[in-house]
């Protein structure tokens, strides 16, 4: 005769109103309370560490109201924090593939965890089925009153991964639309760069006094935290701005000797970026960063195809950028380009780029073409026009250019 589970009901389940009721079980002294849960749409069973009934009653009721209160955590795997994680994972994989750029992941990951206004500290033991439009307005209105500092661009980024995450959701087929969230409108300020001729009169150039500042900085041999500074800095500024490459880990000090090409007619490099911020593409430079590749080649001349083009000695990446980060802020101060009083912002390196791409649209007398530019530097037209073309003054030759229909 097979043996009877003790698992088994002892005496009728009590029903003590929709959705909650108690039972016992051989297996416990205790009563156990089945409370259905509304958000989930299913039964949930807890102890209740009671063997009088009336008692059990009462813990099941406390139970019931803790389990459906609205603010009550959701079950873990409807939970948005689970959904978060699912999604860097996701982007993690992607990654690795080269489908995803891994900057991309990593800021989403600073916009989960941020310690004052981070997602998942704000929705993380949320459901994800039960998030609505008036649920993110109230997050973004309160991180405006915290944090005013915060730009139109980060909140909307953020906008952007809480989108992400319960577009997962969507997917999984938890909800039927992710909820609306209104873009926030953003001020385009324009990017602080050095100003260069004709833009200003040549003794007002302020990146031939950069390149001066370089030079001599590598002539008088100054040393920054133990490390010389040497002409490879005044080359890395020519190379940067003649190629539109960000000064990153990822582009400019990623680059290789196998990743540049010598071309000709007309004289430029074609430079490979591998895993830029946004993705593989192959950039034509200006003529100048021929000149000062060649001078690289010249100062290491042992160099293999897979070594990096500056700062060789420094596999560590991350290294070899803040020594020229450094180099580059002292050239800075020497000069007195530090503060750009056009737009009454502190420059960094990063404006190299902005120089290399108003060079290009000023320097061209209007000719250059804007989606060309975009592509070869890895951003947008949309990007180009906001955030440099507005701001730039018209050229003599726009007129001419406005009223040109093709040459024959």
């Amino acid at each position: 005769m097979a043996s009877r589970s003790p698992h088994r009901l002892r005496g009728p389940i009590i029903k003590l109103r929709r959705g909650l009721a108690l039972y016992q079980s051989y297996a416990s002294p205790y009563y156990f309370a089945r409370i259905l849960n509304p958000r989930a749409q299913r039964y949930t069973v807890r102890s209740t560490k009671e063997t009088s009934r009336l008692e059990a009653r009462r813990v099941a009721e406390e139970l019931a109201l803790k389990l459906c209160a609205p603010d009550s955590p959701a079950p873990q795997e409807f939970s948005f924090k689970t959904y978060a994680r699912r999604f860097v994972e996701k982007g993690r994989r992607l990654a690795e593939t080269g489908e995803r750029n891994a900057n991309y992941i990593r800021t989403s990951r600073l916009f989960f965890d941020h310690d004052d206004w981070g997602l998942i500290r704000h929705f993380g033991q949320r459901d994800v089925r039960e998030l609505t439009t008036r649920d993110w307005q109230l997050y973004i209105e309160n991180l405006t009153r915290k944090r005013s500092d915060l730009s139109a661009s980060t909140r909307n980024m953020l906008m952007a991964t809480f989108r992400n995450v319960l577009k997962g959701a969507r997917d999984d087929g938890l909800i039927d639309s992710v909820p609306d969230t209104p873009r926030l409108r953003q001020k385009d300020n324009p990017r602080s760069f050095f100003r260069f001729a004709p833009l200003v009169p040549p003794d007002r150039d302020e990146f031939d006094a950069l390149l001066a500042g370089a030079k001599q900085l590598a002539e008088d041999r100054v040393t920054v935290r133990g490390v010389e500074v040497t002409e490879e800095l005044y080359d890395l500024i020519v190379f940067a701005v003649s190629s539109f490459a960000r000064p990153t880990t990822t582009e400019l000090y990623a680059l290789k000797h196998n990743d540049i090409t010598v071309e000709t007619e007309p004289k430029r490099l074609l430079v490979t970026v591998r895993d830029g911020k946004t993705g593989f593409r192959v950039a034509n430079t200006m003529p100048d960063a021929v000149a000062a590749y060649q001078r690289i080649r010249e100062r290491y001349p042992n160099v293999g195809g897979e070594d990096y083009v500056f700062l060789p000695g420094y596999p560590n990446r991350a290294t070899a950028a803040r020594i020229i980060q450094r180099q580059f802020n002292l050239v800075m101060e020497r000069t007195g380009l530090k503060h750009d009083l056009v737009t009454n912002t502190n420059r960094t390196i990063y404006c190299l780029r902005h120089t290399a791409i108003c060079m290009a649209i000023i320097r061209s007398h209007g000719r250059v073409n804007i989606y060309n530019l975009a592509k070869n530097a890895g951003t947008s037209v949309d990007q180009v026009e906001r955030f440099y073309a507005k701001h730039l003054p018209l050229s003599r030759e726009m007129p001419k250019n406005l009223q040109s229909f093709g040459e024959g």
